[in-house]
């Protein structure tokens, strides 16, 4: 390889040219810079080390070199030497091989040690990750473009890329589980479950030992690489270049499917964690660059994972950025999930303050225009921004609607009122008459808690197997066994939670907003009552495929209610429903009912709601019918006009297949009343 060239700041990482490759890394108050190059990423050594001047190769604050003959695939690393005064905000470790912030690959091996990082002044070369060069000019994506789907049209799958195909029932060949490619070979299960994207758990890589001794960081909350695909998702993980060919193998056939790809990011905090952490990128660069600190050297931990980005500073901002440039660009992804969001809302020390930069710049950028972003509007803190997030385009995850959901069905008192606002696109909490109710991501289920049937089989929390003496996961579930606490051989126990979670999917189905579903609900997954599952790479997160068929009346149910959803516009407007009949307008319109027509009964211990949709736009004409409480109600139906009959589209109280009709098959209604069952739900459509 020839000698190295002064090369440029700019574009920062490692950039491909024609005859070598640029190197360009941001370190503002560090003594010195070596450039470690490896032949391969079992190498305990680096076959070279190219010690970067500070008067050729530094410009203000950005260390370069331009490396003749270096090419795509490269392996890469860098020691930063300096001070190491946490009390001045600096931790330069020059024994620490460091990850490249602007890596667009990881290399790592079975070697690899999160422990050998902690140690200050021990060498961590021998176990460290390795960045690996990438040239993202070279993919031929065959005419491929995100698809850009707007919010109305949207129903979201959350997923695990890993937990999808990695039970031996999956079908999916050996090397392929668990992985991109796994994923693409599932694709037609997705499309026949409707939905429109999927939201991926974190696949930026991450940390796999960032867990106690024995455990796994399964979720992927605990991000190592911004720029780089998870290597422990590429069927082929010996070879450097594979997860980002696989992982836009996965984008190009979804998009093909007609399915986005929306991807959990997580620049709240890093795997590095607080002081007592391993130094594997940022720390080692510029510690008050990327992290938000307090006195005495501190990390603001207002993420309950150890340490915060800090999102304020220029550094920081524009890392963030680019990433997300990255993400669309030369990975064509569809949108983002912002993990908690509000941490970025917070300056420099940590105060919360009311036009945050970052996310003004997310909103207004030219090249995320078409992109969707979501925000979990909330931090570990107790900064809580459901409803007040800033924007026009942000979208929430709307906590407060999984709650009441929950609460009604469930049947606690002084809900109905509340849940009649999160059926109707939450106007309560998102008061601008012109926002987009799509913008309300509604959901009862995610990642983060019980799944959909555990939801329903347990009234508290089983999280032994995370080894923290049940401490960890959510205490608050709003959850409720129906008679017996965890599996039960009672076929009438069985058979209400079959209801109740039928209840909630028609729930979630009708409202007005993006729905959003948890992987496998719609096959009763079971986590067996841990409600965070977060270090449990086992068959206690994974999908379970022999559920198909063990769950085919409730697999049914979801893919037609999901077809339901997407066949009726109203569902899907771009304005809040009026109230009442309006003549002349083409909104869709909303009328309140209760067990008599327009007497909706909003009093705290009432457990009933029937609510009546008009579309003049369509001619969509539903009544839907809502029953908590524990004993049959008859509801008024509205009149129809002459020639017109209400059909039956579902009822959560009749066995399979007569819960929920096909298109064209739902049956008559031939009287004025509808006895609705002790806790169900009833759809019917006017014809």
């Amino acid at each position: 390889m020839a000698d190295t060239l002064p090369g440029k700041p700019f574009p920062l990482g490692a950039t491909v040219h024609h005859d070598g490759v640029n190197f360009s890394v941001f370190a503002k108050n560090c003594e010195a810079v070596d450039l470690l190059l490896f032949d391969r990423h079992d190498e305990s050594r680096p076959s070279r080390i190219i010690p970067l001047h500070p008067k050729l190769n530094k410009t203000f604050y950005y260390w370069h070199c331009f490396v003749p003959g270096a090419h795509h695939g490269q392996l890469y690393g860098y020691r930063v030497h300096g001070d190491y005064a946490p009390d001045r905000w600096l931790r330069f470790d020059g024994s620490k091989v460091l990850v490249d912030p602007y890596a667009r690959a990881v290399m790592y091996t079975d070697n690899y040690s999160r422990e050998a990082a902690k140690q200050r002044g021990e060498d961590s070369c021998a176990r460290a990750m390795k960045s690996v060069v990438i040239d993202s000019r070279g993919y031929d994506w065959e005419g491929d473009a995100p698809l850009q789907r707007h919010h109305g049209a949207t129903v979201i799958y959350e997923m695990h890329v890993g937990g999808f195909t990695r039970h031996p029932g999956s079908g999916v060949e050996p090397s392929r589980r668990g992985s991109y490619l796994g994923l693409i070979d599932k694709i037609s299960y997705l499309q026949s479950l409707g939905i429109t994207a999927v939201e991926l758990l974190p696949v930026q890589q991450f940390d796999e030992q960032d867990a106690l001794p024995g455990l796994v960081n399964y979720w992927g909350y605990s991000p190592v690489a911004f720029f780089a695909p998870h290597r422990g998702y590429a069927a082929r993980r010996d070879d450097p270049l594979s997860p980002v060919n696989e992982f836009r193998e996965m984008v190009k056939a979804l998009h093909r499917a007609g399915i986005e790809v929306i991807l959990d990011v997580v620049f709240n905090h890093t795997a590095e964690s607080d002081e007592a952490g391993p130094t594997l990128s940022w720390r080692g660069f510029e510690d008050q660059a990327y992290y938000i600190l307090q006195e005495g050297g501190r990390y603001a931990n207002y993420t309950g994972c150890g340490n915060t980005i800090n999102g304020y500073h220029s550094i920081g901002r524009r890392m963030i950025m680019d990433c997300l440039h990255h993400w669309v660009q030369a990975m064509h992804v569809d949108g983002f999930r912002f993990d908690l969001a509000s941490v970025l809302t917070r300056d420099e020390a940590g105060q919360p303050i009311s036009s945050p930069p970052l996310l003004w710049e997310i909103e207004s950028d030219p090249i995320l225009a078409g992109t969707k972003i979501i925000a979990e509007a909330w931090d570990a803190a107790g900064l809580y921004q459901v409803g007040s997030f800033i924007g026009d385009r942000w979208s929430e995850w709307n906590g407060q609607y999984r709650d009441d959901a929950r609460r009604f069905v469930k049947g606690d008192e002084g809900v109905a009122p509340r849940l009649a606002a999160r059926l109707t696109g939450s106007p309560d909490l998102f008061a601008a008459p012109d926002r987009d109710p799509g913008r309300s991501i509604n959901f009862i289920t995610c990642h983060d808690g019980f799944t959909l049937n555990d939801l329903v089989s347990y009234s508290a929390k089983r999280n032994e197997a995370n080894r923290q003496n049940n401490s960890d996961g959510s205490d608050y579930n709003w959850s409720w066994n129906c008679g017996a606490e965890g599996p039960s051989d009672d076929p009438a126990i069985n058979a209400l939670r079959t209801r109740q979670m039928k209840n909630l999917l028609a729930i979630l189905l009708v409202s007005h907003g993006t729905p959003m579903l948890l992987m496998g609900d719609e096959i009763r997954r079971t986590q067996r009552g841990n409600n965070n599952a977060f270090c449990q790479n086992n068959e206690t997160s994974w999908l379970d495929w022999g559920d198909l068929s063990r769950h085919a009346d409730m697999l049914r149910f979801t893919r037609e209610i999901i077809r339901f959803n997407r066949a009726h516009s109203l569902f899907h407007a771009g304005q809040f429903w009026g109230s009442g009949p309006a003549e002349g307008s083409d909104r869709p319109r909303v009328s309140w009912h209760g067990v008599r027509l327009n007497q909706p009964d909003w009093n705290h211990p009432s457990h009933s709601l029937a609510f009546e949709l008009c579309d003049p736009a369509t001619g969509d004409h539903l009544h839907i019918m809502l029953n908590a409480y524990w004993e049959p109600l008859d509801f008024d139906l509205p009149p129809l006009p002459p020639g017109q009959r209400w059909m039956r589209v579902a009822d959560t109280a009749l066995p399979s297949p007569d819960d929920i009709a096909e298109p064209g098959r739902e049956a008559a209604v031939m009287r004025a009343r509808y006895r609705v069952m002790e806790r169900s739900v009833v759809v019917l459509m006017a014809k």
